[in-house]
């Protein structure tokens, strides 16, 4: 089992507009809603994958049946914390030309017992998981260092945590050593206090990473690839989309390849070839955050893998 730590669930609307001009009135030629927010877009492309998994997030009443519906459909099993507030909304607009302008909602401020449930069925999932995950961004009303404190909770039951997290909730979740963490070319360049542009800053981010003890650093360079080092070294894998529709959400299917390879203790070099398959599948679909198990294993033997 892999739990999934989805704390800032969202509703996702992808909508399709000719072309974005400030101050003008636009007309929406496709609007696609869905449930979303980082958790969701790893645990279902987790689930899609073959592996079980289980998500932890709040959940509201509006939008219960919406998310119940989806994650049965997709295989996961779902734990929603009713909250008293409504869920944050995340818009996705897409230009005809394919560029997006993503503007994503501040969600809910969460009281202490919603806080408590969140983390008490947390607790509960990862005592049965032999693989956990933080994924993205946290409510209001939880502390920047929350992170932190369940890497530490998990360590100290003998499993291992990956983060994807930014600013400085993965500043200090670094601090307490998970066994993965995966910031995407923004993130890191915030994280290091320079930008990170090139392959080589990227070999030198994740490399200094292990040097503070995260065991597995991951790095996605977005059109560039991805570069991640281990014992066995860094590595770099690459594939170019054959067309771009989405890429909202091609990172969490990233972490999500990464996360069913670690789970099947697959190679550094086969676990990006995995993830870089799955962000891939992403971008050349419509879905927001939805990797296709047939679309991934197509992709399969195109991705380039090297040893830098």
């Amino acid at each position: 089992m892999i739990t999934v730590a989805g704390f800032n669930t969202a509703i996702d609307r992808f909508i399709q507009v000719d072309a974005l001009t400030p101050g003008e009135v636009h007309r929406v030629r496709t609007e696609k809603i869905y449930a979303g927010g980082k958790g969701v877009h790893v645990a279902q492309t987790i689930a899609e994958l073959g592996e079980r998994v289980r998500l932890i997030g709040p959940i509201d009443t509006a939008h219960h049946s919406l998310i119940a519906r989806q994650m049965s459909a997709r295989g996961v099993l779902f734990r929603g914390v009713q909250i008293e507030g409504e869920l944050r909304q995340c818009l996705a607009l897409q230009e005809a030309g394919g560029s997006i302008t993503e503007i994503l909602g501040q969600g809910p401020q969460l009281n202490q017992l919603e806080q408590d449930g969140l983390l008490r069925d947390f607790g509960r999932s990862v005592e049965e998981s032999e693989l956990v995950i933080l994924s993205g961004s946290l409510p209001r009303g939880f502390a920047d260092t929350l992170y932190a404190g369940l890497v530490e909770y998990v360590h100290g039951l003998g499993k291992r945590c990956l983060v994807d997290a930014s600013g400085d909730v993965l500043r200090s979740a670094v601090g307490a050593k998970p066994f993965l963490v995966k910031p995407n070319r923004d993130e890191i360049s915030q994280l290091v206090g320079h930008p990170v542009i090139n392959l080589e800053a990227a070999e030198m981010a994740v490399i200094a990473l292990r040097e503070q003890g995260v065991a597995l650093p991951v790095v996605t360079m977005g059109e560039l690839g991805a570069v991640a080092a281990n014992e066995s070294g860094a590595w770099h894998a690459q594939l170019k989309p054959a067309r771009v529709r989405n890429v909202v959400g091609s990172g969490d299917c990233f972490l999500a390849g990464m996360a069913v390879a670690i789970q099947r203790q697959l190679p550094l070099d086969e676990a990006l070839r995995l993830a870089v398959a799955c962000g891939v599948a992403n971008a050349e679909s419509e879905e927001t955050g939805f990797a296709k198990r047939s679309n991934v294993e197509a992709l399969l033997p195109n991705v380039i893998v090297r040893r830098l």
